[in-house]
């Protein structure tokens, strides 16, 4: 073989693969793409200890999806010391009775969500107030395996940054009530017309039991399903004391 043939089976090889400038575009489409995602993911972990100073108000992704699509919403921020303690202590007995006690993540009662899972069964909801609290702020409201993948560390790192009277008050302001409502002091007035200061025992406890579903429930106009659950509800909120330690203490 002479150096002639050599030199041209090496300019073939060579020329075998993707062109040089294609290549490099398609690595700077990945870079971008690779970095955009790192930023969508590490973003939240930066925004945390900021949402911490009482003077910021963050909004929710639904909200933003509200603006964006350029619908108007209600929503009035109200601190946690201006929210009726029984709305506080319904809330909690409804959506998360360990809320004191876990470190932003209850792991018994998600182990045992998964065991059901594993087992076909139907399985019933184990998030907590701060995976709430984070899907609400950072991830979409669709559900699946890695949007609750995303939650537990978000969660885990809001208990350790937010107090936890912090980490209520921004549940209870960002939460959706009612289709455009969002907060407690916009869903008190919305449903019954009074301050979230001023919400009874029973208005509390169907505002509570609202949050699951706020698209097809109505607390001003409730079903009888809503009504005996909202006085269950009522009753656990009154015999709460034990578990609220960490908000009112």
């Amino acid at each position: 073989m002479t150096r002639q043939d050599s030199s041209d089976i090496v300019g073939e090889r060579r020329n075998s693969g993707q062109p040089p400038r294609r290549r490099s575009i398609l690595r700077r489409v990945l870079s971008w793409a690779l970095g955009l995602v790192v930023l969508a993911v590490g973003l939240p972990y930066l925004l945390i200890p900021l949402y911490a100073l009482p003077q910021i108000h963050p909004v929710s992704t639904l909200m933003l999806g509200e603006m964006l699509s350029g619908r108007t919403y209600e929503r009035q921020w109200v601190d946690f010391d201006a929210i009726a303690p029984v709305l506080v202590q319904s809330v909690m007995m409804s959506e998360d009775g360990q809320f004191c006690a876990h470190s932003g993540i209850d792991w018994k009662a998600l182990n045992q969500v998964i065991d059901e899972a594993l087992e076909g069964e139907v399985t019933r909801g184990a998030s907590t107030i701060p995976m709430q609290t984070a899907k609400n702020l950072f991830l979409p409201s669709t559900r699946s395996v890695l949007r609750k993948a995303l939650e537990i560390p978000l969660a885990m790192w809001m208990d350790v940054v937010w107090s936890k009277r912090r980490l209520m008050e921004i549940y209870l302001n960002i939460a959706e009530w009612a289709p455009g409502v969002y907060g407690v002091e916009a869903a008190a007035q919305t449903y019954f017309g009074v301050r979230a200061a001023d919400l009874s025992a029973r208005q509390s406890a169907l505002l509570a039991v609202t949050l699951p579903n706020p698209i097809r429930r109505n607390a001003a106009n409730p079903s009888r399903g809503m009504t005996r659950l909202a006085g269950t509800i009522e009753k656990r909120a009154a015999q709460s004391g034990a578990y609220i330690k960490c908000l009112y203490g």
